[in-house]
């Protein structure tokens, strides 16, 4: 298609909310300008860029919705487990095998990316650093490493493939034109290549001061000292709390097996369907499984507190469910919305185009217009593709930026390197940096609030482990696919 000035005004929207990223604002106010000035530019009419605002927003939501609408079932079944204290039940019993500083780490780093996986980290956190880390640091782990461990397993390893929920694959895809299960996949082993990479180097530079038996000084240091403080405090706030009946502490215990037991048989299923060819479990009807299952433990696990308040708990689970993921996600929308318009897939909709009329795909168009001077190499679009996603997680949202790399991809795959890899090492950095490992204004503070540290030393300490990771897995990607 012919470049028009909507195409170039496009570029310089683009530019902008690149910039506003750096930034560390909000991009929402520039994509929503953004969105009215290209496509009144594009049809000639005030008219049509006020229908275009709301039109790209009306796209991406019910594009969207299913990503909210996961993300509000579990997040209320999280909410149904913490009344019967099943949450709790599930890790209790892994403080017992805390031995050392040295297992710690593993079982810190494989509890928190398990849990993250299935109800992201941000819910998991609080659970994670109430009753596991107190544990770790006990048993001879400082507090920096393990809120390290924390940052690079939940927010990082977990939450950038996040393969049981999909919601970051699902938007990468949807802005790419390809499928969730192009993009999962590779994310998957990604997020493991870089996690596992950051995990050893933090591992190789932390261990001296890990100690080797429980019995050990770290609780009489200065910072020791002050995190196990305030975690006693928590862990007396949470004993103050409402007292369970042996009723629902016999239905907790049950739960905190159920529960894992549900989602480890379901990942099993899904991986040997995938193995064995099978593709009715790819993608949205994955998330749609694990959005059934869950929706009956929560019905399960609230009748089981309180059956004759049933009726009315299981609403609030649900609106306090979609009360987070709307406060999560919301912002999404309109960036995504903009970014939807610049592929032709949904630039019809947006514009209110005819059928007959010519369909733009602006950032589409542009990039094959300016083909020619695009160097050809994987690796080049490979680790362009990763600095651009890492600066857009820079405003401390790690999904922000998805709808851009994802997009990008699309329009900048060819004979080298695909579209699915390249939306997958946007995805990893995008996620990497504003989902919490080495941005200090992002979800970070959470966890350096729990456990008492600084989060612009935490952030510090993460990134050259963290960078390291995602470059060894930005090589593996160009090389294996």
């Amino acid at each position: 298609m012919e470049l028009t000035l909507a195409h170039w005004l496009y570029v310089v929207v683009t530019v902008s909310v690149i910039l506003t990223m750096l930034l560390r604002k909000g991009v929402v106010l520039p994509t929503l300008i953004g969105t009215f000035i290209v496509a009144a530019t594009y049809n000639g009419s005030i008219i049509s860029g006020f229908q275009a605002v709301f039109n790209a927003n009306l796209v991406a939501a019910k594009e969207l919705f299913n990503i909210f609408l996961i993300i509000s079932i579990m997040i209320a079944l999280l909410n149904s487990l913490k009344d019967l204290g099943a949450d709790n039940k599930m890790v209790a019993p892994l403080q017992k095998i805390m031995v050392n500083g040295h297992v710690s780490y593993i079982i810190l780093m494989a509890v928190t990316y398990i849990i993250s996986l299935f109800f992201w980290p941000t819910p998991a956190v609080p659970l994670v650093c109430a009753l596991l880390v107190p544990a770790a640091v006990k048993a001879g782990l400082p507090v920096m490493t393990a809120a390290m461990v924390v940052c690079i397993s939940g927010q990082g390893m977990a939450l950038s493939s996040d393969y049981i929920m999909q919601v970051a694959p699902m938007i990468s895809a949807k802005a790419a034109g390809i499928e969730t299960a192009a993009v999962s996949d590779k994310v998957l082993i990604l997020s493991l290549i870089t996690g596992f990479s950051a995990l050893v180097i933090v591992y190789l530079k932390e261990r001296k001061g890990i100690k080797s038996t429980s019995k050990t000084e770290v609780t009489t240091t200065q910072e020791g000292q002050a995190f196990l403080d305030a975690a006693n405090e928590m862990a007396a706030t949470i004993e103050d709390g409402p007292k369970l009946t042996k009723d629902k502490q016999r239905w907790g215990s049950l739960f905190a097996v159920l529960v894992p037991l549900s989602m480890l048989a379901i990942m099993i299923f899904m991986f040997q369907a995938k193995v064995s060819g099978g593709s009715g479990l790819e993608g949205g009807n994955g998330a749609a499984l694990i959005g059934g299952v869950a929706v009956i433990l929560l019905i399960l696990a609230t009748i089981a507190f309180n059956r004759l308040h049933a009726f009315e708990k299981i609403s609030e689970h649900l609106t306090e469910g979609f009360l987070f993921s709307f406060r999560a996600m919301a912002p999404v929308i309109p960036i995504a919305g903009y970014f939807f318009m610049g592929s032709s897939d949904f630039s019809p909709a947006i514009l209110s185009l005819g059928e007959n009329e010519p369909v733009p795909g602006f950032l589409f168009d542009l990039i094959q217009a300016g083909q020619d001077y695009i160097p050809q190499s994987p690796f080049i679009a490979g680790f362009g593709i990763l600095i651009i996603g890492l600066i857009t997680g820079i405003d401390g949202s790690g999904f922000a930026g998805l709808p851009l790399t994802g997009a990008l991809s699309g329009a900048l795959a060819n004979g080298g390197i695909d579209a699915a890899t390249l939306a997958a090492i946007g995805q990893m950095g995008s996620v990497w940096s504003g989902g919490g490992t080495i941005i200090a204004w992002s979800s970070l503070v959470a966890i350096a609030g729990f456990l008492q540290v600084s989060p612009m030393e935490l952030a510090r300490k993460n990134f050259i482990p963290v960078i390291i990771g995602l470059s060894i897995a930005t090589v593996a990607a160009v090389l294996i696919w």
